[in-house]
Formats: structure tokens, C-alpha cells, sequence
């Protein structure tokens, strides 16, 4: 590759702070939060001009139940469940029964939301600010450089919070990241104007998709909370794209977009006569499920997931299933932790079952939810960084279960309260006890 020199310059420090969180989505905003609310005087930065990520940006509008699988305790709570609250006061959030998106939200009201929370606490915000880079001094991290429309500057801290999705930081001070074999693929979203009751969308890609260039994918898709004669659409995915690289991302951008308008262009032709379908609102980021993983000292595994298996300093419950997106094929393939298991090639076009706890040899009661212990956000590199978010440390299967918002919110909450915790009592991320930062979520208003 050619190069060019670039002079070194002195760049000047604008913002100080005990803690720094890099990206503004849920897990970022919520580990801020919980940070400032242990009294830690935090600064968050976000590349885009609104909070939410994935579920802003990206339009990806649905948590999952906060409940068990039997529906008698409530496992999740804290900062997820005020917030849900929160949206459903003011009208904008709906209730379904169905647990893999029981709960629906108007993502603009929520990124009005985080904004209003990140101000209640306190917590600094730079907004358009895109990080740059890391400096680091042995094993603690000094600054991180970050771009705006004020040039390039300077960020302080005595903690960091890598919660940009792709690892960034984590990358750039040379933390070990691994790839799985298969990297589940991306997906574009939009809101779609127009009526759809009596079409059968799936019905008319697997008959008319390739004449507007779609093929017979998975995908889904549901309402948008508070709003009238728009639905939320995810009906296809972007194969052979690695989105932690700039040339496939643009691709991936550009070709998201030309499935959209087939989309489109298919009702338009042969949806509903009297009815004009048009593109209402579409993502300004496509809806990424995974690139990088960082490694720490925990790595989740699907079997101990799928299980139940209990630790003693758990900062992660969930039941949202193993939900793997295939790499190739047009596929999904699902395992629940009841044994449940369950694989759908295209719109419905195959579909095949089983029971993976008797395929095991498994006898007894299923598990009711999982947990995940600290372990998972601490690596071994440095004392002041937490990586926290969909580069977590997972199996293929694993990851499958955690990367879904609910589970990267609780993620979340536990870094901004060990970040807490270490500047607090003066310790070290390596050393820190997991058992202490589950208490802390707990006095919080965690389910753990």
C-alpha cells in the first residue's frame, strides 16, 4: 500500500472525565447512566447526531420479554424496564404476546427519551464526534482522539467504555479480537407507508422477487408503535459482506438501500390496487448483527446458556433464544430453551424441526432463563477498559442468544457500574470482584 506522511501535532485535550464511554447506543447510554448515577462524572460520544444505535438508527423497534419462560419472575429490570415504562407513558410503546417482541416502541420517541435520561444524570455528551484513536501508557488507557466540526481533539478519563459495536478501541490498543467461521449477515430497514392487510408479502417474494432483484430470504417485520399505516420492514439480508471493513460496509450501505426500493417497486405492482406503498423513513445505519469479538477473561458457551447454568457473580439474565442468521443461504435456525429447535430456509419455503435436549440426551426440567458472569466484560490487557456490547465473548451459538438489545443493555449497565466500582474503591478491572458489581446492579434496580 502507498503511504504519505502525516506531521505529528500536539492535539489539544477539550473534555476531562472520571468515566468515557465511546458509542451512544443503548449499551452505551445505559452503562453512562449507570455510571453517573454511582456518582462518576461521565462523558459519552457518539458518531451519529442521535442516541438509541440499532434501535434508533438502525429502526430495529423491539425488546423482548423481561420475564422467564414461564412467565413467573421477572429477570430483567433496571434501566430497560424504566425505560419501556417510560415510552408506554407517553403512548409510545405497545405490549405483545408474543416474547420475541413483546415489547414495541416508536424508536424516534426513544432516542427523545435517552436524550432526556442522559440529561437527568448529568452525563456529558458529544454528539457527531467520531473516534479516531487510543493512548494508552502501559496498561492503562490515557486518552482517546476523537474528530468533530472542531477538528481534531482530546478526551481524558481515568475509565474507558468501548461501546462501539465493532470494537474500535479495543482493536486499536491491540486487545486480542477473534472472528467466528460464520459471520451472521446485516439487514436493512424502513418503514413502509401503505396498507398490507389481506397481502401476503412472503408469498408474493418467493413468486415475484426475482424480477425486482429479491430473493427467497428470511426476514420479518411488525408495526411501529403510535403510528398509523406504517410497518417496520426487515425482509431481506446482505450476503458475503465483512461490515467491520469500509469497502464492504459502503457495499453493503448501497446494495440495503436497492433491496428496499424491490421492495417496494413488488407492492407497488402487485400489492393492493388501492393502495400507494412508499418508503416512509430508512435506517441511517444498516442493521449490523456482527463483526468483531473481543476476548476476556469469560467466554459464553451455547450449551451452558441453553442449560441455565448459575454463577455467583451474574450481570446478564435472558431467555431470548440461540437465533443464528445463516451465512449463505437465505436461513435462520432457533434454539429455545424448552429443546425446541427449529430452521426456516427463505420465506417458509423449508422448514425443519426438533429437540435439541433430547438430541443431547438432556432429562429434568428445562432451564427457565440464563445468566452470564462478569467475567465476560473483563480482559486482561488493561486496567481502566471495558469492551461492552455485540463484541461480546461468545460461541457462534451463544452469541446468537446475547446479541439481541435486551441482553447488550444489561451489558451495559454492568460496565458503567464496575467502571464505577474500580474508580470508586481504587482497584483494577483484572482484580475487581464480580460479586460487587451484581450487588451494585442489584441495589440499582437489576433483576439479578
Amino acid at each position: 500500500m502507498d503511504t504519505i506522511y502525516e506531521p505529528a501535532r500536539q492535539i489539544p485535550v477539550v473534555r476531562e472525565a472520571d468515566v468515557c464511554v465511546l458509542g451512544g447506543g443503548c449499551t452505551g447510554v445505559f452503562a453512562a447512566i449507570r455510571a453517573a448515577r454511582l456518582g462518576m462524572r461521565v462523558l459519552l460520544i457518539e458518531r451519529e447526531g442521535m442516541l438509541g444505535g440499532a434501535a434508533v438508527g438502525g429502526l430495529v423497534n423491539i425488546w423482548h420479554t423481561l420475564m422467564d419462560t414461564e412467565n413467573r419472575e421477572q429477570i430483567i429490570a433496571g434501566l430497560t424496564e424504566e425505560t419501556i415504562s417510560r415510552l408506554r407513558s407517553r403512548g409510545a410503546l405497545t405490549v405483545q404476546e408474543n416474547r420475541s417482541s413483546t415489547y414495541n416502541f416508536n424508536p424516534m420517541e426513544l432516542t427523545i427519551l435517552l436524550d432526556e435520561m442522559i440529561r437527568e444524570n448529568r452525563v456529558g455528551l458529544m454528539l457527531h464526534t467520531a473516534y479516531a484513536a487510543a493512548v494508552a501508557e502501559g496498561d492503562r488507557v490515557r486518552a482517546v482522539i476523537v474528530e468533530n466540526k472542531d477538528g481534531r481533539r482530546a478526551v481524558r478519563a481515568s475509565f474507558f467504555i468501548d461501546a462501539t459495536g465493532d470494537g474500535l478501541a479495543a482493536r486499536d490498543l491491540g486487545m486480542p479480537v477473534y472472528d467466528h467461521e460464520y459471520i451472521q449477515p446485516p439487514t436493512p430497514v424502513f418503514h413502509l407507508q401503505g396498507n398490507l392487510e389481506g397481502v401476503n408479502v412472503d408469498r408474493l417474494i418467493r413468486e415475484h422477487g426475482a424480477e425486482f432483484g429479491l430473493p427467497d430470504d428470511w426476514g420479518w417485520s411488525t408495526h411501529v408503535a403510535g403510528l398509523e399505516g406504517i410497518s417496520m420492514r426487515a425482509d431481506q439480508h446482505i450476503f458475503g459482506v465483512r461490515c467491520d471493513r469500509a469497502d464492504d460496509l459502503t457495499r453493503a450501505e448501497v446494495e440495503g438501500r436497492r433491496l428496499v426500493r424491490g421492495l417496494v417497486s413488488l407492492l407497488q405492482t402487485y400489492g393492493r390496487p388501492d393502495t400507494h406503498y412508499a418508503v416512509s423513513n430508512l435506517c441511517s445505519s444498516l442493521g449490523l448483527r456482527e463483526t468483531v469479538h473481543v476476548r476476556t477473561r469469560f467466554r459464553a458457551s451455547e450449551r451452558a446458556l441453553l442449560t441455565g447454568e448459575r454463577y455467583a457473580d451474574p450481570i446478564l439474565q435472558g431467555t431470548y433464544p440461540v437465533d443464528v442468521h445463516h451465512a449463505e443461504d437465505g436461513g435462520i435456525s432457533f434454539k429455545y430453551l424448552d429443546g425446541t429447535r427449529t430452521t426456516i430456509w427463505g420465506k417458509g419455503t423449508r422448514v425443519e424441526t426438533g429437540n435439541w435436549r433430547e438430541e443431547a440426551s438432556l432429562s429434568g426440567p428445562p432451564a427457565r432463563f440464563y445468566q452470564v458472569p462478569f467475567g465476560i466484560l473483563a480482559g486482561e490487557e488493561y486496567a481502566n477498559f471495558i469492551a461492552a456490547g455485540r463484541m461480546v465473548n461468545a460461541d457462534e451459538g451463544a452469541f446468537g442468544a446475547l446479541r439481541v438489545m435486551v441482553n447488550l443493555n444489561q451489558l451495559g449497565e454492568a460496565a458503567g457500574a464496575a467502571a464505577a466500582l474500580c474508580l470508586d474503591r481504587g482497584e483494577d478491572i483484572r482484580t475487581l470482584d464480580g460479586a460487587s458489581v451484581t450487588r451494585a446492579l442489584r441495589d440499582g434496580g437489576s433483576a439479578l
